[in-house]
């Protein structure tokens, strides 16, 4: 008689999601928490290009643009992220993690001192898959083995969810009151934003090279419990490490020919397409399915920062505090007095 049980035997042995256990329900939650790590994210970007385009008349149009794009895709981008991060095994998202802090470092080393302003914000926004993966990645080396692994992912999520929740409000009431607030002299939100609101990418890098440092040691760990011995993990690294560079080199030369989306869209496909092939000779099937899946995670996530990629090429696009002192510093200035001298 046939038996639930027995399922798993006819079903591929899927390392991520496996019938009739726990990991199919941790899969899950690390998903979410990966994707509310990635909203928090999105939201503080939101609000630092809205403030610079709201403290700006001449970029009123593409600040409405912003509010009338982030409120169609605001409902479909979190569930969407969430599920594109769950089926993605930790073998393929430890890669994607990789790949992209090679591809920040080299950028980071390539730019002068105070200047590219402009590549580091774009590093953020074109990170937000890679920071999903790096906080699944995180999650899977912190939890393994451990005796409450679904009740601490749990957790996690509630806390993650707070965060997400947290950051969509504040992009809300920016969104919504800000230009009134500032005005004003009204809310200390919207006054902490209209003095620092330059502070805010600083502040993210900050944040991002925790996580992205976190997320690299837990990739290097997840992908070497698969070498039983030294040789078989020079096998792997090697020929990785020759296509990453060679990845890296290409697509830095691609974005100072022909910068922008479509751009964007070429190195993803190069990137994936390089992995794939990769993979197809040091990999498993299942690995391959996951470039895949990364693949339609990349595009998901670059459809949402669409508008602020061409805000980045802008070079003087900064949230600087409009000058309100500009009528009185047009007053002509009061006839100076001639001191009294006292007679000698």
């Amino acid at each position: 008689m046939f038996s639930l049980p027995a399922l798993p035997s006819w079903l591929p042995g899927l390392s991520s999601l496996e019938w009739g256990s726990g990991l199919l329900l941790d899969s899950v939650l690390k998903g979410l928490i990966g994707a509310c790590g990635v909203s928090v994210l999105s939201s503080f970007l939101k609000v630092y290009f809205f403030v610079g385009c709201a403290n700006n008349p001449a970029w009123r149009p593409e600040k409405e643009r912003l509010q009338a794009r982030w409120a169609l895709l605001e409902t479909v981008h979190l569930p969407g992220l969430a599920l594109i991060l769950s089926l993605v095994g930790p073998r393929v998202a430890s890669l994607v993690v990789l790949e992209f802090s090679l591809r920040a470092v080299s950028t980071l080393l390539s730019l002068g001192k105070g200047s590219g302003s402009a590549e580091r914000l774009q590093l953020c926004l074109l990170g937000q898959y890679s920071l999903g993966c790096g906080l699944t990645c995180g999650l899977s080396f912190l939890q393994e083995g451990a005796p409450h692994r679904s009740l601490n992912l749990l957790l996690g999520l509630g806390l993650a969810a707070l965060l997400s929740s947290q950051a969509q409000r504040l992009l809300r009431h920016v969104c919504r009151l800000y230009e009134l607030h500032s005005s004003q002299h009204y809310c200390g939100v919207c006054l902490g934003l209209l003095a620092r609101a330059c502070d805010l990418p600083r502040l993210l890098g900050r944040a991002l090279v925790v996580a992205f440092a976190v997320g690299d040691l837990a990739a290097v760990a997840l992908i070497n419990q698969d070498f039983l011995t030294t040789s078989e993990a020079v096998r792997f690294w090697t020929p990785l490490t020759i296509c990453y560079t060679l990845l890296v080199i290409y697509m830095q030369e691609e974005q100072r020919q022909r910068p922008g989306l479509q751009s964007q869209v070429q190195t993803v496909l190069v990137r994936m397409g390089g992995l794939f092939v990769l993979l197809l000779t040091v990999g498993r099937w299942l690995d391959l399915l996951g470039v895949l899946v990364s693949l339609l995670g990349e595009l998901w996530c670059l459809v949402g920062v669409r508008t602020l990629l061409d805000l980045c090429q802008i070079q003087e696009f900064s949230p600087q505090r409009p000058s309100a002192s500009a009528p009185s510093q047009a007053q002509p200035s009061a006839p100076a007095q001639t001191p009294d001298t006292a007679p000698s």
